[in-house]
């Protein structure tokens, strides 16, 4: 899971690098006399042209540094690529529509993550959320509630990534979410659980877990051929009801299920504050099979925020 966090963000940082600085080939122009310096390059087939400033040795020693520079830096990105490749990853251009989703998305940022400090019964009001999610300090507030706050925040920020939003939507991506949900709470945080466990309110008991039922699983639910929102409902529902990890299996169950819909322009999947109660309602029913329809129907009428 770390390598693959680690192997995007490598990539986005070269990608950043290789942007800001001046590489190419030299050329010196006479403009009203003076001699300025612009450098010419291609970047994804196109013909770049870039002012540098006015010549001196050292800039001209510079731009020397920098080509051998960006050769080195341009080698690693292709191994980055092709390593990415062997875990499925492929970035293509995003369209407009997903472009959007994610602005609405950072946009409501901290109103999703209240909504799920809620969902987990945390103490944090609103105010209190949107100062944390800001870097701000509160008072009377656990450092435990702060700490899962912060958690989320960085939970989304990572599938709000565009690099993560073009991967697919797998157990990687579930797992890396739980990481970073269950971060400094868990020592078994983003690893399946080997334990049995009991959930609150509910006489169910969910089996162990294995991987390569999970990743089937998954794969299943995404193959359905179901409209986006369902596929989205039911990675929700199968994540909480599976119980995959020790801990944090609510959180990263939302979050999973966004990174697919945002991923396709689909909206958003949160719960709204003040229908917690009713939503554990169904989700205890759910559980223990007394009704599974419900809960669905719920989500869609109740949780689903459309884009139009």
């Amino acid at each position: 899971m770390e390598n693959f966090v680690y192997l995007l963000k490598e990539k986005e940082e070269i990608q950043s690098r290789l942007s800001s600085m001046f590489y190419g080939s030299v050329e010196i122009r006479d403009v009203n006399g003076k001699n300025i310096i612009y450098v010419h390059r291609r970047e994804n087939g196109l013909q770049i042209t870039k002012y540098v400033g006015h010549y001196s040795d050292a800039l001209i020693q510079t731009i020397a540094r920098n080509n051998g520079l960006a050769k080195e830096l341009k080698k690693r990105l292709k191994d980055i690529i092709k390593q990415l490749g062997t875990l499925n990853y492929s970035q293509n251009e995003l369209s407009d529509e997903v472009k959007l989703n994610i602005d609405i998305a950072r946009r409501n940022l901290v109103d999703s993550i209240y909504k799920q400090s809620k969902l987990e019964g945390l103490s944090t009001t609103y105010p209190d959320t949107e100062t944390i999610v800001n870097g701000g300090k509160v008072k009377n507030i656990s450092a435990s509630d702060v700490g899962k706050v912060i958690n989320l925040k960085h939970a989304w920020e990572f599938i709000l990534n565009e690099n993560v939003i073009s991967y697919p939507t797998n157990y990687i991506v579930l797992s890396q979410i739980n990481e970073i949900v269950e971060k400094g709470f868990s020592y078994s945080a983003g690893k399946i659980r080997s334990t049995p466990v009991t959930i609150g309110g509910s006489s169910y008991i969910s089996p162990i877990p294995f991987e390569s039922d999970i990743k089937e699983k998954i794969k299943a639910i995404i193959g359905s051929g179901k409209p986006a929102t369902d596929i989205a409902i039911d990675l929700t529902l199968f994540v909480m009801k599976s119980q995959v990890y020790l801990d944090g299996n609510k959180r990263t169950a939302i979050i999973f299920a966004n990174h697919y819909l945002i991923a396709r322009g689909g909206g958003l999947i949160v719960i709204p504050a003040q229908l917690v109660n009713k939503y554990k309602k169904h989700l205890v029913n759910y559980y223990e099979d007394k009704d599974i329809q419900s809960i669905k129907s719920f989500l869609k009428e109740k949780c689903w925020v459309k884009l139009h």
